[in-house]
Protein backbone atom coordinates (compact mmCIF):
# COMPACT_ATOMS: atom_id res chain seq x y z
CA UNK A 1 0.00 0.00 0.00
CA UNK A 2 2.81 2.36 0.91
CA UNK A 3 4.58 1.47 -2.31
CA UNK A 4 1.49 2.37 -4.32
CA UNK A 5 1.19 5.75 -2.55
CA UNK A 6 4.77 6.60 -3.41
CA UNK A 7 4.20 5.61 -7.01
CA UNK A 8 1.12 7.85 -7.17
CA UNK A 9 3.03 10.81 -5.71
CA UNK A 10 5.87 10.39 -8.23
CA UNK A 11 3.31 10.30 -11.09
CA UNK A 12 1.60 13.44 -9.82
CA UNK A 13 4.94 15.18 -9.52
CA UNK A 14 5.86 14.29 -13.09
CA UNK A 15 2.52 15.61 -14.36
CA UNK A 16 2.99 18.87 -12.42
CA UNK A 17 6.49 19.30 -13.84
CA UNK A 18 5.23 18.70 -17.39
CA UNK A 19 2.46 21.25 -16.84
CA UNK A 20 4.96 23.86 -15.65
CA UNK A 21 7.23 23.21 -18.64
CA UNK A 22 4.27 23.49 -21.07
CA UNK A 23 3.21 26.78 -19.46
CA UNK A 24 6.74 28.14 -19.77
CA UNK A 25 6.97 27.11 -23.43
CA UNK A 26 3.61 28.68 -24.23
CA UNK A 27 4.67 31.87 -22.48
CA UNK A 28 7.95 31.96 -24.40
CA UNK A 29 6.09 31.39 -27.68
CA UNK A 30 3.59 34.17 -26.93
CA UNK A 31 6.42 36.49 -25.92
CA UNK A 32 8.29 35.72 -29.15
CA UNK A 33 5.10 36.37 -31.14
CA UNK A 34 4.60 39.73 -29.41
CA UNK A 35 8.23 40.66 -30.12
CA UNK A 36 7.61 39.78 -33.77
CA UNK A 37 4.55 42.05 -33.86
CA UNK A 38 6.49 44.85 -32.20
CA UNK A 39 9.18 44.57 -34.86
CA UNK A 40 6.53 45.00 -37.58
CA UNK A 41 5.19 48.20 -36.03
CA UNK A 42 7.47 51.15 -36.97
CA UNK A 43 8.99 53.04 -34.08
CA UNK A 44 8.90 56.21 -36.17
CA UNK A 45 7.83 57.33 -39.65
CA UNK A 46 10.45 60.07 -39.78
CA UNK A 47 12.91 58.27 -42.08
CA UNK A 48 10.13 57.30 -44.48
CA UNK A 49 8.77 60.85 -44.53
CA UNK A 50 12.26 62.28 -45.22
CA UNK A 51 12.65 59.85 -48.11
CA UNK A 52 9.43 60.62 -49.98
CA UNK A 53 7.94 63.98 -48.96
CA UNK A 54 10.18 66.05 -51.26
CA UNK A 55 8.43 64.57 -54.31
CA UNK A 56 4.93 65.53 -53.14
CA UNK A 57 3.80 68.87 -54.57
CA UNK A 58 1.11 71.45 -53.82
CA UNK A 59 -1.23 72.32 -56.68
CA UNK A 60 -3.15 75.58 -56.89
CA UNK A 61 -5.59 76.25 -59.72
CA UNK A 62 -7.40 79.27 -61.08
CA UNK A 63 -10.76 79.06 -62.77
CA UNK A 64 -12.99 81.71 -64.32
CA UNK A 65 -16.38 81.18 -62.68
CA UNK A 66 -19.29 80.42 -65.01
CA UNK A 67 -22.24 79.96 -62.68
CA UNK A 68 -21.90 78.92 -59.04
CA UNK A 69 -18.39 77.76 -58.15
CA UNK A 70 -20.00 75.19 -55.82
CA UNK A 71 -21.79 73.52 -58.73
CA UNK A 72 -19.04 71.04 -59.72
CA UNK A 73 -18.77 69.76 -56.15
CA UNK A 74 -22.23 69.95 -54.56
CA UNK A 75 -25.70 68.76 -55.47
CA UNK A 76 -27.05 65.25 -56.14
CA UNK A 77 -25.08 64.72 -59.36
CA UNK A 78 -21.71 65.90 -58.09
CA UNK A 79 -18.84 63.38 -57.78
CA UNK A 80 -18.74 63.69 -53.99
CA UNK A 81 -22.10 65.38 -53.38
CA UNK A 82 -23.19 62.70 -50.97
CA UNK A 83 -20.14 63.38 -48.80
CA UNK A 84 -19.79 67.18 -48.94
CA UNK A 85 -22.60 69.69 -48.66
CA UNK A 86 -22.65 73.34 -49.78
CA UNK A 87 -21.90 74.54 -46.23
CA UNK A 88 -18.71 72.50 -46.18
CA UNK A 89 -17.35 74.09 -49.35
CA UNK A 90 -18.46 77.57 -48.30
CA UNK A 91 -16.55 77.07 -45.05
CA UNK A 92 -13.44 75.94 -46.94
CA UNK A 93 -13.45 78.47 -49.80
CA UNK A 94 -15.09 81.39 -48.00
CA UNK A 95 -17.34 83.86 -49.82
CA UNK A 96 -18.05 82.80 -53.37
CA UNK A 97 -17.14 85.16 -56.21
CA UNK A 98 -19.73 86.23 -58.74
CA UNK A 99 -20.00 84.82 -62.26
CA UNK A 100 -17.12 85.86 -64.49
CA UNK A 101 -14.70 86.32 -61.59
CA UNK A 102 -11.73 84.11 -60.81
CA UNK A 103 -11.76 81.48 -58.09
CA UNK A 104 -8.88 79.44 -56.68
CA UNK A 105 -8.64 75.88 -55.39
CA UNK A 106 -5.93 73.81 -53.77
CA UNK A 107 -4.86 70.19 -54.04
CA UNK A 108 -1.89 67.88 -54.08
CA UNK A 109 0.04 65.71 -56.50
CA UNK A 110 3.26 63.76 -56.80
CA UNK A 111 6.12 63.47 -59.30
CA UNK A 112 6.18 60.25 -61.35
CA UNK A 113 8.83 60.98 -64.00
CA UNK A 114 12.04 62.95 -64.53
CA UNK A 115 10.47 64.87 -67.41
CA UNK A 116 7.99 66.62 -65.10
CA UNK A 117 4.88 64.43 -65.09
CA UNK A 118 2.74 64.77 -61.97
CA UNK A 119 -0.18 62.54 -61.05
CA UNK A 120 -3.19 64.01 -59.24
CA UNK A 121 -7.01 63.90 -59.17
CA UNK A 122 -9.17 65.03 -62.05
CA UNK A 123 -11.34 67.11 -59.73
CA UNK A 124 -8.27 69.08 -58.66
CA UNK A 125 -7.50 70.31 -62.19
CA UNK A 126 -10.93 70.12 -63.84
CA UNK A 127 -11.80 73.32 -65.79
CA UNK A 128 -8.68 75.06 -64.50
CA UNK A 129 -7.50 77.96 -66.63
CA UNK A 130 -4.20 78.19 -64.75
CA UNK A 131 -2.28 75.56 -62.76
CA UNK A 132 0.63 76.29 -60.44
CA UNK A 133 2.82 73.60 -58.86
CA UNK A 134 4.84 74.38 -55.74
CA UNK A 135 7.57 72.07 -54.45
CA UNK A 136 8.78 71.76 -50.86
CA UNK A 137 11.35 74.55 -51.20
CA UNK A 138 8.62 76.98 -52.22
CA UNK A 139 9.66 77.19 -55.86
CA UNK A 140 6.70 77.35 -58.29
CA UNK A 141 6.23 75.94 -61.79
CA UNK A 142 3.55 76.51 -64.42
CA UNK A 143 1.76 73.27 -65.33
CA UNK A 144 -0.46 72.13 -68.19
CA UNK A 145 -2.97 69.31 -68.37
CA UNK A 146 -1.76 66.23 -70.23
CA UNK A 147 -4.73 63.92 -69.66
CA UNK A 148 -7.85 63.58 -67.51
CA UNK A 149 -10.29 60.78 -66.74
CA UNK A 150 -13.46 61.88 -64.90
CA UNK A 151 -14.70 58.29 -64.53
CA UNK A 152 -11.77 57.32 -62.31
CA UNK A 153 -10.96 60.86 -61.11
CA UNK A 154 -7.38 60.65 -62.38
CA UNK A 155 -5.48 63.62 -63.75
CA UNK A 156 -2.01 64.00 -65.26
CA UNK A 157 -0.20 67.36 -65.53
CA UNK A 158 3.27 68.36 -66.67
CA UNK A 159 5.83 71.05 -65.82
CA UNK A 160 9.20 71.94 -67.31
CA UNK A 161 11.63 70.44 -64.77
CA UNK A 162 14.95 72.00 -63.78
CA UNK A 163 17.82 71.01 -61.51
CA UNK A 164 15.73 71.76 -58.40
CA UNK A 165 12.84 69.57 -59.48
CA UNK A 166 12.35 66.57 -57.15
CA UNK A 167 12.98 62.99 -58.19
CA UNK A 168 10.06 60.72 -59.17
CA UNK A 169 8.45 58.42 -56.65
CA UNK A 170 8.28 54.64 -57.01
CA UNK A 171 4.84 53.24 -57.84
CA UNK A 172 4.04 50.13 -55.82
CA UNK A 173 1.53 47.27 -56.06
CA UNK A 174 -1.84 48.12 -54.54
CA UNK A 175 -3.06 44.56 -55.04
CA UNK A 176 -0.39 43.35 -52.61
CA UNK A 177 -1.39 45.71 -49.80
CA UNK A 178 -3.36 44.03 -47.00
CA UNK A 179 -6.05 45.23 -44.64
CA UNK A 180 -4.21 46.26 -41.47
CA UNK A 181 -0.97 47.29 -43.21
CA UNK A 182 0.59 50.58 -42.13
CA UNK A 183 0.33 53.49 -44.61
CA UNK A 184 1.36 57.13 -44.70
CA UNK A 185 -0.37 60.02 -46.51
CA UNK A 186 1.37 63.21 -47.61
CA UNK A 187 -0.48 66.25 -48.93
CA UNK A 188 -1.55 69.86 -48.61
CA UNK A 189 -4.68 69.89 -46.40
CA UNK A 190 -6.56 73.22 -46.24
CA UNK A 191 -3.59 74.90 -47.90
CA UNK A 192 -1.53 74.57 -44.72
CA UNK A 193 1.46 73.17 -46.57
CA UNK A 194 3.04 69.76 -46.68
CA UNK A 195 1.52 67.51 -44.01
CA UNK A 196 2.21 63.89 -43.08
CA UNK A 197 -0.44 61.61 -41.53
CA UNK A 198 -0.37 57.88 -40.82
CA UNK A 199 -2.79 55.01 -40.34
CA UNK A 200 -3.63 51.61 -41.74
CA UNK A 201 -5.55 50.14 -44.66
CA UNK A 202 -9.07 49.77 -43.27
CA UNK A 203 -10.68 47.97 -46.24
CA UNK A 204 -10.24 47.21 -49.93
CA UNK A 205 -12.59 47.27 -52.90
CA UNK A 206 -14.85 50.01 -51.55
CA UNK A 207 -17.67 51.31 -53.80
CA UNK A 208 -18.70 54.82 -52.74
CA UNK A 209 -20.71 56.02 -55.75
CA UNK A 210 -18.02 58.39 -57.03
CA UNK A 211 -17.89 56.76 -60.48
CA UNK A 212 -18.69 53.64 -62.50
CA UNK A 213 -15.34 52.00 -61.75
CA UNK A 214 -15.08 52.51 -57.98
CA UNK A 215 -12.54 50.20 -56.36
CA UNK A 216 -11.20 52.33 -53.52
CA UNK A 217 -8.81 51.52 -50.72
CA UNK A 218 -10.14 52.77 -47.40
CA UNK A 219 -7.74 54.18 -44.82
CA UNK A 220 -7.94 55.82 -41.42
CA UNK A 221 -4.91 58.01 -42.16
CA UNK A 222 -6.23 61.57 -41.85
CA UNK A 223 -7.25 62.99 -45.24
CA UNK A 224 -8.74 66.47 -45.61
CA UNK A 225 -9.65 68.89 -48.42
CA UNK A 226 -6.37 69.77 -50.11
CA UNK A 227 -5.05 66.24 -49.67
CA UNK A 228 -6.83 65.29 -52.91
CA UNK A 229 -4.36 63.99 -55.46
CA UNK A 230 -1.65 63.31 -52.88
CA UNK A 231 0.02 59.91 -52.48
CA UNK A 232 -0.58 57.14 -49.97
CA UNK A 233 2.64 55.24 -49.22
CA UNK A 234 3.37 51.75 -47.95
CA UNK A 235 6.25 51.13 -45.56
CA UNK A 236 8.69 50.62 -48.46
CA UNK A 237 8.14 54.20 -49.58
CA UNK A 238 6.19 53.16 -52.67
CA UNK A 239 2.96 54.85 -53.73
CA UNK A 240 0.04 52.44 -53.39
CA UNK A 241 -2.81 54.94 -53.78
CA UNK A 242 -3.98 58.44 -54.66
CA UNK A 243 -5.98 60.14 -51.90
CA UNK A 244 -9.34 61.22 -53.28
CA UNK A 245 -12.34 61.49 -50.95
CA UNK A 246 -13.59 61.41 -47.38
CA UNK A 247 -16.88 60.94 -45.59
CA UNK A 248 -17.20 64.29 -43.86
CA UNK A 249 -19.66 62.96 -41.25
CA UNK A 250 -17.31 60.12 -40.29
CA UNK A 251 -14.05 60.03 -38.42
CA UNK A 252 -10.91 59.08 -40.34
CA UNK A 253 -12.75 57.41 -43.22
CA UNK A 254 -10.75 58.26 -46.33
CA UNK A 255 -10.70 56.74 -49.80
CA UNK A 256 -7.77 56.22 -52.12
CA UNK A 257 -7.58 55.23 -55.80
CA UNK A 258 -5.42 52.07 -56.05
CA UNK A 259 -2.18 52.88 -57.84
CA UNK A 260 -2.54 49.78 -60.05
CA UNK A 261 -5.58 51.39 -61.67
CA UNK A 262 -3.55 54.53 -62.36
CA UNK A 263 -0.69 52.46 -63.81
CA UNK A 264 -3.12 50.75 -66.20
CA UNK A 265 -4.38 54.11 -67.46
CA UNK A 266 -1.08 56.03 -67.52
CA UNK A 267 -0.25 55.28 -71.18
CA UNK A 268 -3.67 56.62 -72.22
CA UNK A 269 -3.41 59.61 -69.87
CA UNK A 270 -0.05 60.46 -71.44
CA UNK A 271 -1.69 60.23 -74.88
CA UNK A 272 -4.44 62.58 -73.67
CA UNK A 273 -7.35 60.25 -74.43
CA UNK A 274 -8.97 57.41 -72.51
CA UNK A 275 -10.45 54.56 -74.58
CA UNK A 276 -12.41 51.82 -72.85
CA UNK A 277 -13.71 48.44 -73.89
CA UNK A 278 -17.44 47.92 -74.48
CA UNK A 279 -19.76 44.92 -74.69
CA UNK A 280 -23.10 46.62 -75.20
CA UNK A 281 -25.15 44.90 -72.50
CA UNK A 282 -27.26 46.03 -69.59
CA UNK A 283 -26.53 44.03 -66.50
CA UNK A 284 -27.66 43.53 -62.93
CA UNK A 285 -26.51 41.54 -59.93
CA UNK A 286 -27.99 38.12 -59.28
CA UNK A 287 -30.26 38.30 -56.22
CA UNK A 288 -31.42 35.20 -54.32
CA UNK A 289 -34.83 35.51 -56.00
CA UNK A 290 -33.31 35.77 -59.45
CA UNK A 291 -30.98 32.86 -58.74
CA UNK A 292 -33.99 30.73 -57.82
CA UNK A 293 -35.91 31.81 -60.92
CA UNK A 294 -32.98 30.96 -63.20
CA UNK A 295 -32.11 27.71 -61.42
CA UNK A 296 -28.72 28.94 -60.24
CA UNK A 297 -26.94 27.32 -57.30
CA UNK A 298 -25.46 30.60 -56.02
CA UNK A 299 -25.97 34.35 -56.25
CA UNK A 300 -22.60 35.02 -57.88
CA UNK A 301 -22.50 36.22 -61.47
CA UNK A 302 -24.13 38.91 -63.57
CA UNK A 303 -27.48 38.71 -65.30
CA UNK A 304 -27.78 40.25 -68.77
CA UNK A 305 -31.09 42.13 -68.82
CA UNK A 306 -30.72 43.53 -72.33
CA UNK A 307 -28.36 43.52 -75.33
CA UNK A 308 -27.85 46.62 -77.45
CA UNK A 309 -28.66 46.04 -81.10
CA UNK A 310 -25.55 45.94 -83.27
CA UNK A 311 -23.21 45.86 -80.26
CA UNK A 312 -20.24 43.47 -79.84
CA UNK A 313 -22.36 41.38 -77.46
CA UNK A 314 -25.17 41.08 -80.00
CA UNK A 315 -22.76 40.13 -82.79
CA UNK A 316 -21.16 37.45 -80.60
CA UNK A 317 -24.54 35.93 -79.67
CA UNK A 318 -25.00 37.02 -76.06
CA UNK A 319 -28.68 37.09 -75.13
CA UNK A 320 -30.98 38.53 -72.52
CA UNK A 321 -31.16 36.04 -69.66
CA UNK A 322 -27.56 34.85 -69.97
CA UNK A 323 -25.70 34.80 -66.67
CA UNK A 324 -22.05 35.82 -66.95
CA UNK A 325 -19.79 33.84 -64.61
CA UNK A 326 -16.37 34.65 -66.05
CA UNK A 327 -14.64 37.13 -68.32
CA UNK A 328 -11.32 36.36 -70.02
CA UNK A 329 -10.13 34.09 -67.22
CA UNK A 330 -11.41 36.26 -64.36
CA UNK A 331 -14.26 35.22 -62.10
CA UNK A 332 -17.22 37.60 -62.25
CA UNK A 333 -18.96 37.98 -58.90
CA UNK A 334 -21.07 41.08 -59.55
CA UNK A 335 -21.96 43.76 -62.06
CA UNK A 336 -19.27 46.13 -60.81
CA UNK A 337 -16.55 43.54 -61.42
CA UNK A 338 -17.68 42.88 -64.99
CA UNK A 339 -17.88 46.60 -65.78
CA UNK A 340 -14.29 47.14 -64.65
CA UNK A 341 -12.94 44.09 -66.49
CA UNK A 342 -14.60 45.03 -69.77
CA UNK A 343 -13.59 48.69 -69.53
CA UNK A 344 -9.96 47.70 -68.91
CA UNK A 345 -9.87 45.54 -72.06
CA UNK A 346 -8.51 47.25 -75.15
CA UNK A 347 -10.98 47.57 -78.03
CA UNK A 348 -10.60 45.04 -80.86
CA UNK A 349 -9.10 42.49 -78.47
CA UNK A 350 -10.85 39.14 -78.19
CA UNK A 351 -12.15 37.91 -74.84
CA UNK A 352 -13.87 34.73 -73.70
CA UNK A 353 -17.11 35.16 -71.78
CA UNK A 354 -18.26 32.24 -69.63
CA UNK A 355 -22.04 32.13 -69.30
CA UNK A 356 -24.89 29.97 -68.06
CA UNK A 357 -27.78 29.74 -70.51
CA UNK A 358 -30.78 27.58 -69.74
CA UNK A 359 -28.87 25.82 -66.98
CA UNK A 360 -25.95 24.87 -69.23
CA UNK A 361 -22.46 26.35 -69.17
CA UNK A 362 -21.13 27.87 -72.35
CA UNK A 363 -18.16 29.99 -73.47
CA UNK A 364 -18.54 32.68 -76.12
CA UNK A 365 -15.66 34.52 -77.75
CA UNK A 366 -16.32 38.19 -78.31
CA UNK A 367 -14.41 41.01 -79.97
CA UNK A 368 -14.47 43.97 -77.59
CA UNK A 369 -15.73 47.25 -79.00
CA UNK A 370 -15.00 50.87 -78.11
CA UNK A 371 -17.19 52.42 -75.46
CA UNK A 372 -19.29 55.27 -76.91
CA UNK A 373 -18.75 58.68 -75.39
CA UNK A 374 -22.35 58.64 -74.17
CA UNK A 375 -24.30 55.48 -73.44
CA UNK A 376 -28.06 55.83 -73.39
CA UNK A 377 -30.39 53.79 -71.26
CA UNK A 378 -28.66 53.33 -67.95
CA UNK A 379 -30.11 50.55 -65.86
CA UNK A 380 -32.68 51.91 -63.41
CA UNK A 381 -32.60 51.15 -59.74
CA UNK A 382 -32.80 47.40 -59.17
CA UNK A 383 -35.97 45.91 -57.80
CA UNK A 384 -35.71 43.66 -54.79
CA UNK A 385 -37.93 41.00 -55.65
CA UNK A 386 -49.62 40.53 -58.59
CA UNK A 387 -51.24 43.88 -57.60
CA UNK A 388 -51.02 45.63 -60.94
CA UNK A 389 -53.14 46.61 -63.95
CA UNK A 390 -51.89 46.74 -67.53
CA UNK A 391 -53.12 47.88 -70.94
CA UNK A 392 -52.14 47.60 -74.57
CA UNK A 393 -49.72 50.14 -75.99
CA UNK A 394 -51.65 52.84 -77.85
CA UNK A 395 -50.33 55.61 -80.13
CA UNK A 396 -51.10 58.08 -77.35
CA UNK A 397 -49.06 56.08 -74.81
CA UNK A 398 -46.26 55.66 -77.33
CA UNK A 399 -45.96 59.42 -77.62
CA UNK A 400 -46.51 60.09 -73.92
CA UNK A 401 -43.88 57.58 -72.76
CA UNK A 402 -41.42 58.22 -75.57
CA UNK A 403 -41.59 54.64 -76.87
CA UNK A 404 -40.57 53.37 -80.28
CA UNK A 405 -43.48 53.33 -82.77
CA UNK A 406 -43.12 49.55 -83.13
CA UNK A 407 -42.80 48.90 -79.36
CA UNK A 408 -44.46 45.65 -78.24
CA UNK A 409 -45.62 44.61 -74.79
CA UNK A 410 -48.12 45.99 -72.30
CA UNK A 411 -47.90 49.14 -70.20
CA UNK A 412 -48.43 49.06 -66.44
CA UNK A 413 -51.26 51.49 -65.76
CA UNK A 414 -51.50 51.03 -62.00
CA UNK A 415 -49.71 49.42 -59.03
CA UNK A 416 -51.29 48.54 -55.67
CA UNK A 417 -49.11 49.90 -52.83
CA UNK A 418 -47.79 47.04 -50.69
CA UNK A 419 -48.74 44.40 -53.29
CA UNK A 420 -46.31 42.06 -55.03
CA UNK A 421 -45.73 44.47 -57.92
CA UNK A 422 -45.29 47.40 -55.56
CA UNK A 423 -42.93 45.44 -53.34
CA UNK A 424 -40.92 44.49 -56.44
CA UNK A 425 -40.53 48.14 -57.41
CA UNK A 426 -42.78 48.22 -60.46
CA UNK A 427 -44.51 51.47 -61.32
CA UNK A 428 -46.92 53.00 -63.80
CA UNK A 429 -45.38 53.51 -67.22
CA UNK A 430 -43.17 50.41 -67.06
CA UNK A 431 -43.50 48.21 -70.16
CA UNK A 432 -43.80 44.45 -69.57
CA UNK A 433 -41.74 42.67 -72.23
CA UNK A 434 -41.67 39.09 -70.84
CA UNK A 435 -43.44 36.99 -68.22
CA UNK A 436 -41.67 33.78 -67.18
CA UNK A 437 -39.51 33.85 -70.32
CA UNK A 438 -42.58 34.20 -72.59
CA UNK A 439 -42.48 37.24 -74.86
CA UNK A 440 -45.37 39.66 -74.43
CA UNK A 441 -46.61 41.44 -77.54
CA UNK A 442 -50.04 42.52 -76.35
CA UNK A 443 -52.65 42.17 -73.62
CA UNK A 444 -53.74 38.74 -74.87
CA UNK A 445 -50.20 37.36 -74.49
CA UNK A 446 -49.99 38.84 -71.00
CA UNK A 447 -53.29 37.26 -69.86
CA UNK A 448 -52.27 33.87 -71.27
CA UNK A 449 -48.94 34.03 -69.44
CA UNK A 450 -50.64 34.84 -66.13
CA UNK A 451 -53.17 32.03 -66.63
CA UNK A 452 -50.35 29.60 -67.29
CA UNK A 453 -48.56 30.69 -64.12
CA UNK A 454 -51.57 30.98 -61.82
CA UNK A 455 -50.26 28.26 -59.50
CA UNK A 456 -46.78 29.76 -59.31
CA UNK A 457 -45.57 31.50 -56.17
CA UNK A 458 -43.45 33.94 -58.16
CA UNK A 459 -43.28 35.53 -61.60
CA UNK A 460 -40.21 36.58 -63.56
CA UNK A 461 -40.87 39.82 -65.45
CA UNK A 462 -38.73 41.63 -67.99
CA UNK A 463 -39.51 45.31 -67.66
CA UNK A 464 -38.55 48.19 -69.92
CA UNK A 465 -38.19 51.50 -68.15
CA UNK A 466 -36.82 54.52 -69.96
CA UNK A 467 -34.01 53.36 -72.23
CA UNK A 468 -33.14 50.23 -70.22
CA UNK A 469 -34.60 46.85 -69.37
CA UNK A 470 -34.41 44.78 -66.22
CA UNK A 471 -35.52 41.48 -64.73
CA UNK A 472 -37.89 41.65 -61.77
CA UNK A 473 -39.25 38.86 -59.56
CA UNK A 474 -42.77 39.24 -58.18
CA UNK A 475 -43.62 37.16 -55.13
CA UNK A 476 -47.19 36.14 -54.38
CA UNK A 477 -48.57 37.19 -50.99
CA UNK A 478 -48.61 34.29 -48.54
CA UNK A 479 -52.03 33.30 -47.23
CA UNK A 480 -50.68 31.49 -44.18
Amino acid sequence: MKHNNQKTLRLAGCMLLMGIMTFVLIGQSAQAEMVGLEKKAPASFADLADEVKHSVVNISTTQVVKGSPLQPFSGPNAPFGEFFGDDFFKHFFGNMPKEGMKTHALGSGFVISKDGLILTNNHVIKKATEIKVKIESGKEYDAKVVGRDPKTDLGLIKVKPDSDFPKPLRLGDSDAIRVGDWVMAVGNPFGLGQTVTTGIISAKGRIIGAGPYDDFLQTDAAINPGNSGGPLFDMKGEVIGINTAIIAQGQNIGFTIPINLAKELLPQLKAGKIVRGWLGVMIQDVTPDLAKSFGLKETKGVLISDVTEGSPAAKAGLKRGDVVKGFDGHEVENAHTLSRLVAATQPNNKAKVDIIRGGKEKTIEITIGTMPQKIEGQLPEKATAWGLSVQDITPELTQQLGLNPDEQGVVISGVVPGGPAGEAGLRSGDVVKEVNRQEIHNLNDYNQALEKAKQDKSLLFVIKRGGGTMYVVLKSVSKD
